[in-house]
């Protein structure tokens, strides 16, 4: 989690430490679309004179394509010299796919395996059209950003601009593994450090409605008549065959098992508080 001053959360990015293919190593930082321009600006405008690194912004010369799901790192293995199954989970490495150079990571955020592979622009369409019409071979297919909006929020993992956000700060995320406090100074860290303390904060929460409704971003979450939080995400889910959504709750109501009411268009719907994530793979 990048973080400005007071603790809120710039954007959630991968940064990577990988080998060239000439040699030497270089260290890429895979952010949010919509935060590009934001966070290259944060980056350099916090840099000290003494820093010496080159920031270059290749988003527009590379494409990134998810492969996801139980064959995936399977299909991805026959036009790649790495099996993404060998990697630990978000780690990546130096390929070499469908002849052209490229990066290959074990991450993706639909809450299955798979791998991401970052290419070159000339060679992007190549590759893409190798994965998909292997796909198709074995039943996938081509998947637009709402499908992965449904199974990352099945997941319960949290999305810039819905979970994570500048007004929200990074202790009340449930995010604990992507923080480390030990010998670090950062921007944000003392702020972070004061709200984990804060024992009044809301907290992020998985509900279930009691109905097929699907709760949506801002909706009043209430109990007792009283409002006490908002739905960050929500959809009907049809792994699960139910409603489900995650919001920011007051300390008091988050509690798994808690009766609460979710006020969608003016109808009030009842739903209860549940374990996250609401769905793990195998």
């Amino acid at each position: 989690l990048m973080a400005n001053e007071s603790g809120g959360i710039l954007d959630d990015v991968l940064v990577y430490h990988l080998p060239k293919h000439d040699g030497g190593s270089q260290i890429m930082m895979v952010v949010n679309a919509s935060n590009r321009q934001k966070i290259h600006d944060w980056i350099e405008s916090n840099r000290s004179p003494a820093d010496e690194f080159e920031l270059i912004d290749r988003t527009t010369e590379t494409a990134m394509i998810a492969c996801q799901g139980s064959s995936a790192n399977e299909l991805v293995t026959d036009i790649c010299d790495v099996d993404p199954s060998t990697l630990k989970y978000y780690t990546g490495t130096a390929v070499t796919i469908c002849g052209a150079k490229g990066i290959v990571s074990r991450t993706g955020y639909t809450g299955e395996d798979g791998c991401e592979i970052i290419v070159e622009n000339e060679k992007a369409t190549e590759v893409w059209e190798e994965i998909h019409s292997r796909a198709i071979a074995i039943r996938g297919s081509a998947c637009g950003l709402a499908s992965r909006d449904t199974l990352r929020l099945e997941a319960a993992m949290p999305l810039y601009g819905h979970e994570l956000g500048e007004d929200i700060n990074a202790a009340q995320t449930g995010l604990g593994f992507a923080m480390n406090f030990k010998n670090r100074e950062f921007v944000g860290r003392s702020a972070i450090l004061k709200a984990r303390k804060d024992e009044g904060l809301v907290k992020r929460v998985g509900i279930e409605l009691n109905d097929r409704r699907a709760a949506r971003q801002h909706c009043p979450v209430l109990h007792a008549d009283a409002q006490v939080g908002e739905v960050t995400s929500g959809t009907f889910s049809p792994t699960l065959q139910k409603s489900i959504c995650m919001a920011y709750v007051e300390p008091h109501c988050a509690e798994p098992g808690m009766s609460l009411t979710i006020d969608i268009r003016g109808k009030m719907h009842e739903a209860r508080v549940v374990d996250l994530p609401f769905y793990s793979r195998d």
